[in-house]
């Protein structure tokens, strides 16, 4: 910056002397160029910055113009569900980037409304591809997805996926409040804070919103940060529950969890699952043995499925898989 004003009244000063300008006039260009570039000078030490904002928005722009594979057919159902029936019948199924590999191979399975059915199986089994194609994420290779006894491709797709709720693993949390992470749950509307609360009071977590000092309107931190994982966890129940959904999904919901934590989530879970169909993906068989169907599954295709007791009582694959966990 010095110099700068150096070099101003180097080059002024004699235009002053030969009263070709004032000496005003020559202090107001000084000025000018010293603070323009110290503006410029600024601007250069964020440029990496600019980059980065650069390339950021177009991986954003990129997504916001992606044309989903999955559209709506036309005259699409927009009716709601009489029953809740679901069933899948023949599903073949293979990822499009390996087209080679076959995930799901003639999958035949019915879930009843209001009944809970749990999948389990090894890695790579299929499991979490169950609940993709029932939310209609892909279509199936060959066959066939039923809701009531409509194939869901012929569903309306929002109003497909409004009657799901998901728990994952990795609860997506964001950095805004408890309240406006819970209301994301239902962005087909304006959510209000009674229902808010009711979900939350659902997902056992109420009591420890209201014992915070800003309460519901405490900021959670980027991905939740400020929060246990057990906590995370009833937040994101509270956001399934909000939009009061026919169908729980839950995917490894309390697989990350230490025992403590995990014991009050899954009386969180147990409440939620009250009066709606539930699909349980679980690698803890402690978590599922209520469950009114297990499936196993393996190599894309059920291997056996009856309850708790009358899958031990086969001694194949849940037993092999019990035992393997329990030590007994």
């Amino acid at each position: 910056m010095s110099y700068g004003y150096a070099v101003g009244f180097l080059i002024g000063t004699p235009m002053i002397v030969k009263s070709n300008v004032t000496y005003k006039t020559i202090t107001r260009v000084v000025d000018v160029q010293v603070q323009g570039s110290y503006a410029i000078g600024q601007a250069f030490a964020f440029l990496p910055c600019f980059q980065n904002g650069i390339e950021a928005a177009k991986r954003i722009f990129a997504i916001l113009n992606r044309s989903p594979d999955i559209k709506n057919v036309p005259n699409a159902y927009k009716k709601d569900w009489e029953v809740g029936d679901i069933e899948f019948s023949r599903v073949h199924f293979s990822y499009p980037t390996r087209p080679q590999l076959p995930v799901l191979q003639g999958l035949n399975l019915k879930i009843l409304s209001g009944k809970t059915v749990a999948l389990v199986g090894c890695s790579g089994c299929g499991k979490s591809t169950v609940i993709q194609l029932l939310e209609r994420f892909y279509n199936p290779t060959e066959g066939q997805i039923y809701i009531d006894n409509v194939n869901i491709a012929r569903m309306d797709l929002q109003c497909l996926r409004a009657n799901f709720g998901i728990v994952s693993q990795e609860p997506n949390l964001f950095d805004r409040t408890i309240a406006e992470n819970i209301a994301y749950g239902n962005n087909h509307k304006i959510v209000s804070n009674e229902e808010i609360i009711e979900a939350a009071k659902n997902a056992n977590i109420h009591d420890f919103i209201t014992s915070l000092p800003l309460g519901y309107e405490t900021r959670l931190g980027s991905k939740g940060t400020h929060l246990s994982g057990g906590q995370k966890q009833r937040i994101a129940i509270a956001r399934a529950l909000v939009r009061n959904p026919k169908v729980l999904l839950l995917d490894e919901a309390t697989s990350a969890l230490d025992t403590e934590s995990e014991k009050v989530v899954q009386e969180a879970l147990d409440r939620a699952k009250q009066n709606r169909t539930c699909i349980i993906i679980a690698h803890r068989l402690t978590t599922i043995q209520d469950a009114d169907l297990i499936c196993v599954l393996r190599k894309g295709r059920i291997v056996e499925a009856g309850t708790h007791e009358e899958l031990l009582a086969k001694e194949r694959y849940y037993y092999k898989f019990y035992k393997l966990q329990t030590g007994s």
